[in-house]
């Protein structure tokens, strides 16, 4: 069964009585070589286990099945699990779990179901939820040892941007913290159904082994909050919105950083947060 093949996936959706639900972000690929190359990209982690967000009707899901040992699907539409398990038929090494992902515990679906407790992450993400997501995966414990995901282009090219572009933000800082991200590849409109408004885009993210910097998450996540608190702002202007402390307090910690009194926040990278925070957390 082609699940890319427009006419059978409203064949499917009409015999299983569901529509396309907005809400949901579900958008349906129709293009054959996408789950395939996402697909591949997920299994260059070298893992055995996977688990995919929103499989959907399953056509990233199948190509899964066929590249990892054990596949965990998380789908949160109970709609279309009776299209899953006629799609997913001839796959033994599937199991879904019919929950909200931002709702699951993700420890205990990789401590229950993968041996090693090692695996890749892989999801044709909403556009909506995309960061929370991400973030969800990323700041929590167990991570996966690889993360492919199509997201908005946008956001793809906001999450790997460099210190000073126009598309540098907090969730770039962030992402870096606990990764290293990389565009793999562009995924046009014209690739889904219903089509979107905007393209898309495949990307990586490699968590790192160990953190970049001797900095606590709580204490990275609080400067780059700050920092990027009031963009238009310079970086001292912006942090007094996050620390309890006086103007010149800060500046003491910016220069003690080794960064201009004067700079802005979008030009800071992961090292430059890490410094800063280490110089307000001794304020």
């Amino acid at each position: 069964m082609e699940l890319t093949n427009l006419s059978v996936i409203r064949e499917l959706m009409s015999r299983y009585g569901t529509v396309f639900k907005k809400s949901l972000g579900q958008n349906f690929l129709t293009s054959a070589n996408v789950p395939v190359r996402i697909a591949d990209a997920a299994a260059e982690s070298g893992c055995d286990s996977v688990v995919e967000i929103g499989p959907g009707i399953g056509t990233l899901t199948q190509r899964l099945c066929e590249r990892f040992e054990r596949v965990v699907a998380v789908e949160v539409d109970s709609s279309l699990l009776p299209i899953l398990d006629e799609t997913l038929g001839d796959y033994d090494n599937i199991e879904i779990i019919n929950e909200d992902f931002m709702k699951l515990d993700l420890a205990d679906v990789v401590e229950s179901r993968f041996p090693d407790d090692i695996f890749a992450l892989c999801a044709n993400l909403p556009y909506y939820i995309t960061t929370p997501i991400l973030m969800r995966v990323l700041e929590n414990s167990p991570k996966p040892a690889s993360i492919v995901v199509m997201v908005q282009r946008e956001v793809a090219d906001r999450l790997v941007s460099k210190p000073g572009s126009a598309e540098y933000g907090a969730v770039t800082a962030s992402v870096a913290w606990y990764g290293k991200a990389e565009k793999l590849f562009a995924v046009p409109s014209g690739c889904f159904t219903p089509r979107p408004k905007v393209d898309s885009a495949v990307i990586r993210i490699i968590p790192h082994s160990e953190p970049p910097a001797a900095v606590s998450d709580e204490d990275m996540r609080r400067v780059i909050r700050g920092a990027f608190a009031q963009r238009r702002k310079t970086l001292v202007n912006s942090l007094l919105s996050e620390y309890p402390m006086s103007r010149d307090d800060i500046i003491s910690a910016v220069l003690a950083a080794g960064l201009p009194a004067d700079i802005r926040g979008e030009r800071l990278g992961v090292q430059e947060f890490a410094a800063l925070a280490t110089e307000l957390a001794k304020i």
